[in-house]
């Protein structure tokens, strides 16, 4: 297998493992109080997003590589701050100042889904901007 065709299928593999992870993640937060939040609302909608734009770089990655690579890193960036508001209470309610209905216990909180959610974004994301810093190899020219 050529560089290009490892390089789409990792994209494709990273595409598919994050839609699946951040599409459970965020189904089981639909129609509970989270959704219906001032803060929280957006970032349950961000997340919605994020899935689906993980799916269209899916099908995009074996087309438009770079612009699916493009679409992966956004997703990221969409997808993220929901773990982070689970993840890291504190300082996510020290930047987002309110009223929150639900006391902070830590001000960080080790669980292991959330935890396992930022590893593949992040990894996601690398696989992403590689993509977008990679220039396919010039195919070699035929003599006639």
């Amino acid at each position: 297998m050529k560089r290009d065709g490892k390089i789409k299928m990792m994209q494709a593999a990273a595409c598919l493992l994050c839609a699946v992870i951040v599409w459970g993640y965020g189904s089981s937060l639909e129609g509970t109080e989270f959704s219906a939040g001032r803060l929280t609302g957006p970032l349950l909608d961000m997340v919605d997003v994020g899935s689906i734009l993980f799916v269209v770089a899916l099908v995009l990655t074996f087309f438009y590589r770079r612009i699916a690579a493009a679409t992966t890193v956004l997703a990221c960036l969409l997808c993220l701050p929901i773990y982070l508001y689970f993840t890291a209470p504190g300082p996510f309610r020290w930047v987002f100042r309110g009223e929150y209905s639900v006391p902070m216990h830590a001000s960080f909180v080790w669980n292991k889904l959330d935890i396992v959610g930022i590893v593949v974004l992040v990894i996601a994301a690398c696989v992403g901007i590689r993509s977008l810093l990679y220039t396919a190899e010039p195919q070699p020219r035929e003599s006639a």
